[in-house]
């Protein structure tokens, strides 16, 4: 009776932990897989120690604020592209998703499409660019950009305001990004 109680304790423990969401990929207002938005740079190692940390050492020794960090998996693949702050214990500020394994708590992420989008998150505003259009949801730090390719025709080289109701549910999102002030 005592091993038959113990045999269950173990395989109920081993079944609980089997049942923890797998984060690796997860986006959410405040991480992107084991990144959170109060991460010092100093920490990126650390947090993706099986991945390959690119930095541009040309741009630091020039100077330049615009340093692009690039994480990389083992195996090559570009995970994420992220942008540090200027903060005097540096941030990351802002996140461009490059893999399509990393998706938002919702669901979305960079196979989505834009009536995907609509059905996940209520859109705050749209911004049209000379190439494509940003979508910002409500209450988000995600924003979807869209290649202008991915509109009718008749809106493709103008930079008038878009609708919602003007992108087809089709278009598929260009770069999926997450920006924390």
């Amino acid at each position: 009776m005592k091993r038959t109680l113990q045999a269950l304790t173990v395989l109920g423990t081993l079944l609980i932990f089997s049942c923890e969401k797998n984060t690796t990929f997860l986006i959410t207002e405040n991480s992107v897989g084991p990144l959170e938005k109060s991460s010092p740079i100093s920490e990126l190692e650390t947090l993706f120690a099986g991945d390959s940390i690119v930095r541009d050492t040309a741009l630091a020794q020039l100077g330049s604020s615009n340093k692009k960090i690039e994480v990389f998996e083992k195996g090559g693949q570009h995970l994420l592209t992220l942008t540090p702050n200027t903060d005097s214990i540096p941030t990351i500020s802002n996140v461009r998703i490059m893999d399509p394994r990393y998706l938002s708590d919702k669901g979305i992420g960079l196979q989505s499409t834009f009536g995907e989008i609509q059905k996940k998150y209520p859109i705050k505003k749209i911004v049209t660019t000379l190439n494509s259009i940003v979508i910002f949801p409500k209450q988000s730090n995600l924003y979807f950009t869209l290649g202008k390719e991915e509109l009718p025709s008749d809106l493709r080289f103008t930079t008038t305001d878009i609708e919602a109701v003007q992108i087809p549910n089709e278009a598929k999102i260009k770069y999926l990004m997450l920006g924390w002030e």
